[in-house]
């Protein structure tokens, strides 16, 4: 395994295992890094009073600017942009992300530049460009229908104040994407602050899958979890079972206001990029959903500041990033 400079984000992850005391092998297993990576990070990073993942970073930013030579700039600068793009990054978001990241600023004008250039010279670089996707409003009206198959079903009106300000983790959006008539599927949720997304297979719709896979993604999260607002499909019919589980509360959107859960819709809108309308779920293969959703995570959000989702959320609940509680929109 070659060895690859960390992302913040990593440093965020390796800080928040490495704090409950996990062993570096454990660390390095969990997040797909050799050992002897998490065992460098930690005597080339770590500070008298333990690690800091910030201090970390700005260490490391530190040693590579002073090693990256004027003459190697600009090279480097376009592989970095390139490798992003290839990554289905916008050109907006890696403006945003290099700047502080390299000392250097990219408008996304000459990042759009650069890929107009490339596609006369006959490259692929415009492929990775998103295109908009239009929602559809029978999906809409299909899954109100399951609204009177949810028994003790508590409506948006009631959910707290606080979940609708975004200023704590904590409150998530819930719905499946769908193949034809149910066939099969994906259960997502999103968490309303940071965009983090939890996704699972459904080798078909139904409320007993459909619970099982929610308590399976957010239970090891559970102390992230203070409500669940969700979609008003009979495959949420088991929602109780949920609350339960993680000791949450669930709410249901009005129907027909797929809006009400505007993060959730906006991140399935994203996900069907890489799974386009028809996808046999059953085919898929969980690592390959996972990829889309480290992929989804892992990419940086003009709303968060161009913070990612998973620094934010991972930092926030280890306690790392201390920005609970303040607006993250730019």
């Amino acid at each position: 395994m070659g060895y690859r400079q960390l992302t913040q984000i990593q440093r965020y992850q390796i800080h928040a295992r490495y704090d409950v005391g996990m062993s570096q092998r454990q660390i390095g297993r969990e997040l797909g890094l050799h050992s002897s990576t998490i065992s460098r990070e930690l005597r080339r990073n770590a500070i008298s009073g333990g690690y800091d993942p910030e201090q970390a970073q700005t260490l490391s930013d530190r040693r590579r600017r002073t090693a990256w030579k004027r003459t190697k700039r600009l090279p480097s600068l376009i592989a970095a942009v390139v490798g992003r793009l290839r990554e289905e990054w916008s050109p907006q978001q890696i403006s945003g992300f290099i700047a502080p990241l390299a000392g250097v600023g990219v408008s996304h004008q000459w990042i759009y530049s650069l890929i107009w250039d490339d596609k006369a010279q006959g490259g692929d670089l415009w492929r990775h460009l998103r295109q908009p996707k239009r929602l559809s409003k029978h999906r809409a009206q299909a899954k109100s229908a399951g609204l009177g198959k949810i028994p003790n079903r508590v409506g948006i009106e009631h959910r707290p104040a606080e979940a609708d300000d975004r200023r704590f983790i904590g409150h998530w959006e819930g719905d499946t994407v769908i193949q034809g008539h149910k066939q099969s599927g994906l259960v997502t949720l999103v968490e309303r602050r940071s965009g983090y997304l939890l996704a699972a297979r459904l080798p078909k719709i139904s409320a007993e899958l459909t619970r099982a896979a929610m308590i399976r993604l957010l239970k090891p999260r559970r102390g992230a979890v203070r409500t669940i607002t969700l979609d008003n499909g009979s495959e949420f019919a088991d929602h109780e079972a949920v609350s339960k589980a993680v000791t949450a509360a669930t709410y249901f959107c009005d129907p027909y206001c797929s809006g009400q859960r505007g993060t959730n819709e906006n991140t399935n809108g994203l996900i069907r990029q890489y799974f386009p309308k028809g996808t046999d779920f059953r085919q898929v293969t969980d690592t390959e959903l996972r990829r889309v959703v480290r992929k989804l995570n892992d990419r940086p959000r003009k709303r968060l500041g161009y913070r990612t989702p998973a620094l934010v959320f991972l930092g926030e609940y280890s306690g790392a990033l201390n920005t609970a509680g303040a607006a993250l929109i730019a």
